[in-house]
């Protein structure tokens, strides 16, 4: 079940004009760091979309609550690399996993706006959701302090892996910090399954752009 009462917060994009013809970099800042991000319209993964702002933007404002440095930091899905960006300049080891197929521009974005700063390096590895967990982090030797997933669901068929992915990595200890864009019932019902699972919290609403951010942590025997 859901516990505490949500904070209604806007996202606050600090945003600058596109300076590109072919609208493919958007400049974000969050730290007091630009982050210049580049999209691809090829990839659901190459789009910055709003649950990676609400996640960036209340990662910044709650250090406390949330100290990522030194945190080993786990994204999944994690597209452009706005949010495993963030969690660098916050001081975490950072883990950025998606498909394949997205991760050279993931890598392109990761490594430009964290080559030069004094931070963690990133690692950027490819993971299929459900797919080869045990033999490519194995638990013998990755345990993650965050597990952060953004606008991961939505009207696909790849649910149910992802939620085996998420009950695979959230191991007592570990935070999931998950922001999504509600759109259909699908995406209620896969709320529901984590609430099933996990001490469920929504630490924040985003109204106007019907994104929920929530909490999660493995329920103790």
């Amino acid at each position: 079940s859901l516990t505490g009462s949500p904070v209604t917060l806007k996202i606050l994009q600090n945003w600058v004009p596109r300076v590109s013809h072919y609208f493919d970099k958007e400049h974000y800042t969050y730290v007091g760091h630009q982050i210049v991000i580049q999209e691809s319209i090829e990839h659901f993964g190459a789009v910055v979309w709003p649950g990676a702002l609400a996640l960036s933007q209340y990662l910044e404002s709650n250090q406390e609550q949330f100290n990522l440095k030194d945190k080993k930091v786990l994204e999944i899905g994690a597209g452009t690399g706005l949010l495993s960006i963030v969690a660098c300049i916050l001081g975490a080891h950072v883990t950025a996993t998606d498909l394949p197929e997205v991760l050279e521009n993931l890598s392109h974005n990761i490594s430009r706006n964290t080559q030069n700063s004094n931070i963690h390096k990133p690692e950027v590895r490819k993971l299929v959701w459900g797919e080869g967990l045990n033999e490519d982090f194995p638990l013998s030797t990755y345990h993650y302090d965050f597990v952060l997933a953004t606008d991961v669901v939505y009207h696909h068929a790849a649910l149910d892996p992802l939620l085996a992915t998420m009950v695979y990595f959230c191991k007592p200890g570990t935070v999931l910090l998950w922001a999504n864009k509600f759109r259909f019932s699908t995406d209620y019902e896969f709320l529901e399954k984590v609430c099933n699972i996990f001490n469920t919290t929504i630490l924040a609403e985003f109204p106007e752009s019907n994104v929920k951010l929530l909490k999660a942590t493995v329920r103790e025997n």
